[in-house]
């Protein structure tokens, strides 16, 4: 027996094959409807947000979800303006579907283009993150992609009415049926993960648990990360003034982002006449800050810090802070505790900053920058799906890009194998592009 989810499947899986099909014009149509629907109904979405800001508030009280959770859950004109805005810019983004990426002549009449083409289906798995449906919805457009979108229960009516929104500024211009599907219960998630026959790639957005529970129970290949540990070094030759508006802003701009710093690792002749300074600094902004033994030397007063700090993701107005003998310990601590998302380093020194960069293992290597730059919007990417700390074909904030594959699209002219393998004609193998 098919079921509601498989039937869903089914028809993103066909919504896809014509989605490849559209042109620019089309795509970019389906968008500017989908924007100007959001535009036009936000009182509307607030007012739903409000109701699961209510419910999610119990649920706080309860201890059933954290601060952090609850902090993401929340649209307000700042968010919706970003979420808007976001959904245009994707518009004016180039197109990333059937650009010729590479080609070869392989022999007269016989010319193989590598084409950049969507991925097909793509399952995206995301807690109290409203608004991420606009973000994937207006990328999945563009990459001419299918979405099945999963939202956390904390988001129930505010993920509801947004894509109820979307799938009616589409129908109204005739867009796919089938392209944007919205998945409400807890046992869709492992109904999904099973359904490789028609889903081509899981995206999930959450905590590590959700992250990990995912990558083991499914055999369809799944982008994303599982935690943001992210990194400031504080190098000898580093502007102090520099490194403290950058620390202060990497932890205190928005906690629980995955981009903000959860270790401050400083130089050992910056411990006397700086760390002090900059402890004042994030302490005055309602940081707690905790630290390794040596930092407690000069700064008595922290609370000591463990390996576990080291390996943790706080996700709130808590960092660690480490003594370390110079830019290659460093960069061995990050190497060892990162989760591979982003860190930095505070420096003048251009061969330090050169030798941070390329050995430090990482999806995104800053200088002299916070870390909270490392977002798909702030790039010019016009929007994320997430953050991958994979190696794969996308890396990074994964916006238009990281949607699409190619395919091989070899032009011939009547051209058999039996006479190369016999030897009696060879390839000339020219680059065309």
């Amino acid at each position: 027996m098919v079921t509601n989810l498989e039937k869903l499947a089914q028809e993103a899986k066909l919504a896809s094959y014509t989605l490849a099909s559209l042109s620019t014009l089309e795509k970019n149509q389906a968008l500017k409807a989908v924007a100007d629907k959001l535009e036009e109904n936000k009182e509307l979405i607030i007012k739903e947000n409000e109701n699961d800001l209510k419910e999610a508030k119990n649920l706080l009280d309860e201890g059933e979800i954290n601060q952090s959770t609850y902090n993401r859950l929340k649209l307000d004109d700042n968010k919706m303006r970003d979420m808007i805005k976001g959904i245009r810019d994707v518009k004016r983004l180039e197109d990333p579907v059937n650009k010729k990426l590479w080609a070869m002549g392989m022999d007269t009449g016989l010319d193989l283009y590598r084409v950049s083409c969507p991925i097909g289906v793509i399952g995206v798995i995301f807690e109290a993150r409203p608004d991420v449906i606009p973000q994937i919805c207006a990328l999945a457009i563009k990459s001419a992609n299918a979405v099945l979108l999963k939202g956390g229960k904390e988001a129930h009516n505010t993920n509801t009415i947004l894509v109820k929104l979307i799938k009616e500024a589409l129908d109204e211009i005739d867009f796919p049926q089938g392209a944007i599907n919205l998945l409400y219960s807890r046992e869709d998630v492992a109904k999904m993960l099973s359904m490789d026959k028609y889903i081509d790639l899981i995206i999930p957005r959450g905590g590590n648990s959700l992250v990990q529970y995912i990558k083991n129970n499914t055999k369809i290949p799944v982008m994303g990360h599982a935690d943001g540990i992210c990194h400031i070094y504080i190098d000898e030759a580093a502007d102090v003034k520099k490194a403290t508006d950058i620390c202060i802003d990497a932890k205190t701009q928005y906690p629980s982002a995955c981009n903000a710093v959860e270790t401050i690792l400083v130089h050992k002749s910056l411990l006397e006449n700086y760390l002090p300074q900059l402890v004042i600094e994030l302490e005055k902004a309602l940081v707690e800050v905790r630290g390794c033994e040596k930092c407690r030397e000069f700064v008595p007063h922290l609370k000591p810090a463990t390996k576990d700090d080291w390996a943790t993701e706080y996700g709130d107005k808590i960092v660690s802070v480490k003594a370390v003998k110079d830019i290659f310990d460093a960069i061995a601590h990050i190497n060892i505790y990162g989760s591979g998302h982003t860190d930095c380093i505070i420096s003048e020194d251009k061969q330090a900053i050169e030798t941070f960069m390329n050995l430090v293992d990482s999806a995104g290597v800053f200088a002299n920058a916070s870390t909270r730059f490392a977002d798909g919007y702030r790039y010019g990417l016009g929007a994320e799906v997430g953050i991958s700390t994979a190696k794969t074909h996308a890396r990074g904030p994964v916006g238009l890009e990281g949607l699409v594959i190619y395919k091989y699209k070899l032009f011939g002219s009547g051209q058999t194998v039996a006479p190369y393998a016999d030897g009696k004609k060879t390839f000339i193998h020219q680059r065309i592009i």
